[in-house]
């Protein structure tokens, strides 16, 4: 019997290597999130500080952004793979082609904490949302801000052809504002309306009783879910396990919510950190109310089909 030479013998066993693997390259592990300041970011940093994204053999980069304005452009740059962001802007993205996908809900209310309130300033007295018809309401105007301003207070009676509007993008000046009575009313998320309240604020209400209107969600490039699927799935896994480590003890991370988001000063260390929501994704009705509603605004020319725009199989 002749022996094999060496040489054959190790480009055999590449080849077979080869075939085993299917001969894919293998899988980028990296990923870049868009970050806003605000509360519903907070499992990413539990995820990092306590190792989880490690663990699941995957690299996320967290890039804080100051705006919404920002991390869209970051997004059609091809900067950053995915974003926490709202129904909306992807809604915005999605409206010609699929750019964007929803793979999990971020944050929602809960009947004991509320997501979003509309507030009336200090010394400005109402007894209910009637009293809100034709005083101007501080909000963002084409945004999540305005959808839910226009939602809760028709929920409440009062209708949107009733509600008058005050343009004020920006969430601290909004703030400031309505707290040194240059707006009589606002809508603002959490924790700074909670803040206002401490402040002497007045609650005109929430979103407890409504919460089908007011989630954040994760979306995803559709070119990092072809490309990426384990990683996104391994993501995925590290942010449930955060949201877990936050349900059982949810102000043992009060420093990483204070070091990484906007928390006034004034209930820095009274502001209990809310729930956050687990295996949960955003259904066709929410979807296609949020569409309607755009469509009313001229937002958008026609509808966005669900299907395009939300993937629940990284949930499963």
């Amino acid at each position: 019997m002749r022996h094999i030479p060496y040489f054959f013998i190790s480009i055999l066993a590449l080849l077979l290597a080869a075939c085993s693997f299917g001969g894919q390259p293998t899988e980028d592990t990296t990923l870049k999130m868009g970050l806003l300041p605000i509360l519903d970011v907070l499992p990413f940093y539990v995820a990092q500080d306590k190792g989880y994204f490690e663990a699941e053999g995957i690299q996320v980069e967290l890039v804080p952004v100051k705006s919404a304005q920002e991390q869209s452009a970051l997004i059609q740059a091809n900067e950053i793979d995915g974003a926490m962001t709202d129904l909306q802007n992807v809604a915005l993205f999605n409206r010609e082609t699929p750019q964007l996908k929803i793979i999990s809900l971020a944050r929602r209310a809960y009947p004991e904490y509320p997501h979003f309130r509309i507030v009336a300033a200090p010394g400005f007295e109402v007894n209910g949302p009637e009293d809100l018809a034709g005083v101007p309401i501080g909000i963002s105007q084409n945004t999540i801000i305005e959808y839910l301003a226009d939602r809760l207070l028709s929920e409440w009676g009062l209708p949107a052809d009733g509600m008058t509007i005050e343009e004020v993008s920006a969430i601290p000046v909004r703030f400031e504002m309505l707290m040194e009575g240059q707006l009589k009313a606002a809508l603002l998320p959490e924790p700074m309306g909670e803040a206002a309240l401490a402040g002497g604020a007045t609650l005109v209400v929430d979103d407890t009783q409504f919460p089908q209107y007011s989630q954040s969600i994760l979306a995803f490039t559709t070119d990092s879910l072809a490309k990426q699927p384990n990683t996104v799935k391994a993501f995925l896994r590290a942010w449930n396990k955060a949201v877990a480590s936050i349900n059982q003890n949810p102000n043992a991370y009060r420093d990483v919510l204070i070091e990484n988001t906007r928390v006034p000063p004034s209930i820095q260390g009274t502001f209990n950190i809310p729930k956050y929501p687990a295996g949960e994704i955003t259904t066709e009705a929410e979807w296609n109310d949020v569409i309607i509603w755009m469509q009313e605004k001229d937002l958008l020319d026609g509808p966005v089909p669900y299907e395009d725009s939300v993937d629940k199989s990284f949930l499963e």
